[in-house]
């Protein structure tokens, strides 16, 4: 049978693994897939440096537009990222009649809806496993795996960066900015790690995956992002004292309101499996009807875990390249006249529980004004904990654990105990998740 051509746009780190991993697992992936799959050309601005990773079988260029232009290709994988020319070269190849896989988050987060209703109206197909957690297949899980079930909620560790530098002030009792820099000369953050450290990276991830969570359009301008530059290794003891451990959660929520849709730092009880992925490894929660709680766990980074899902998604093509376009599974699980127009809920809209760290006078009365403020809130207190003073200290921290409250009423409480005289620093906030 004539092989699958396959066109590579960048053959960087993933790139190089994509082309990789095709060679030395053709013959399998062949059994797997039906037919042969072929990288056969490939474009790059650094074109000797290209050649001599693809060889000379391999028709190298410098521009993407004669990949995108030749008629015997038949998948362009992109793999420049970006939103910028990654967008313009992805529309030409559906517009051409290309079915296109991308390890892109970011392009898809922003731009998906308009690039899902492209390959729609042209039959063809968008596939992003890579997209979200490397090489761990939770896209295929979403979309085909519990497709007969009613998803309640996701909650994922979705960014190795992040995770690894929680780590690692959890093991050390480092602070965050010397551990950033161990982080970069590891290469596990980038030289300007803003997208990974203010939560921007897991919150692309985890807005594609509420997307095919509750069938709604993707809305990254809606998600909630906090990052963990403002965590200190002290917050980091005092939850491990609580029976919790920190984590930068992606998480998107069903309710009755709408769909909850955020990313940020949240105590997690150190006994679920989730608060012990430790390290560069991501991990998914997803909580359904039918099934109840799976968990997901592997490699979120990386050339070859990456590339496995990449070549995931040439083997899915290629097996459906044939088939009605009305029979295949819907870029985002829901056919798309039967996507729903839930609204995503705003940060102060969320029900959630919190830690609390106050600063405070050692003096007495302080803590019955604190808890006093909570109650006219509505808040109740699960628990608390104080430090004792240090010799010659005239102030202590006060540690509380609340039940779950809106967020809005969290804000009045903290503007509120924040005027206090004997409140002697900005008080830190961090949500607190259960994930039972």
């Amino acid at each position: 049978m004539k092989p699958i051509q396959v066109g590579l746009l960048g053959i960087g780190t993933v790139g190089r693994g994509t082309f990789e991993v095709l060679q030395r697992n053709q013959e399998e992936i062949q059994r797997r897939a039906g037919r042969p799959i072929q990288i056969t050309m490939v474009a790059d601005l650094d074109t000797a440096r290209a050649q001599s990773i693809v060889g000379n079988h391999v028709q190298v260029v410098s521009d993407a537009r004669q990949i995108i232009a030749n008629p015997e290709i038949d998948i362009v994988v992109e793999l420049i990222g970006g939103y910028g020319v990654a967008k313009q070269l992805v529309l030409e190849a559906i517009a051409a009649g290309k079915h296109v896989v991308t390890a892109n988050k970011a392009l898809l987060a922003v731009h998906g809806t308009e690039i899902f209703a492209a390959a729609h109206q042209q039959g063809v197909m968008v596939a992003f496993e890579a997209a979200v957690a490397g090489g761990i297949p939770i896209i295929k899980a979403l979309r085909e795996g519990l497709t007969a079930n009613r998803i309640q909620w996701l909650a994922g560790i979705i960014n190795g960066t992040t995770n690894f530098i929680l780590s690692e002030m959890r093991d050390k009792g480092l602070a965050f900015d010397d551990v950033l820099k161990q982080a970069q000369a590891l290469g596990y953050a980038e030289a300007d790690p803003t997208f990974d450290i203010e939560g921007v990276d897991a919150a692309h991830k985890v807005t594609l995956m509420s997307s095919i969570a509750f069938g709604v359009p993707v809305q990254f301008d809606k998600a909630y992002v906090e990052g963990i530059t403002k965590l200190e290794s002290q917050d980091i003891r005092y939850a491990e004292q609580l029976g919790y451990r920190i984590k930068l959660l992606g998480i998107s929520k069903r309710t009755a309101s709408g769909i909850e849709l955020r990313v940020h730092p949240c105590l997690v009880p150190a006994k679920r499996l989730i608060a012990n992925v430790e390290g560069a490894m991501n991990a998914v929660m997803v909580h359904a009807d039918a099934v109840g709680t799976t968990l997901y766990y592997g490699k979120g980074a990386g050339s070859e875990p990456t590339a496995s899902a990449v070549i995931a998604d040439l083997v899915d093509i290629t097996r459906l390249h044939t088939v009605d376009p009305l029979n295949r599974v819907p870029h985002l699980a829901f056919q798309p006249d039967a996507m729903s127009d839930l609204p995503m809920l705003r940060m102060d809209q969320v029900v959630t529980s919190y830690y609390l760290r106050l600063r405070v006078a050692d003096q007495a009365g302080v803590l019955a004004k604190v808890t006093g403020i909570l109650a006219g809130s509505d808040i109740s207190i699960d628990a608390v904990l104080q430090r004792e003073a240090g010799e010659g200290e005239s102030y202590t921290d006060l540690i509380i654990l609340t039940h779950d409250c809106p967020e809005a009423h969290m804000n009045q409480a903290l503007a509120e105990m924040q005027q206090l005289t004997t409140v002697l620093a900005p008080i830190t906030r961090i949500r607190k998740e259960e994930l039972n």
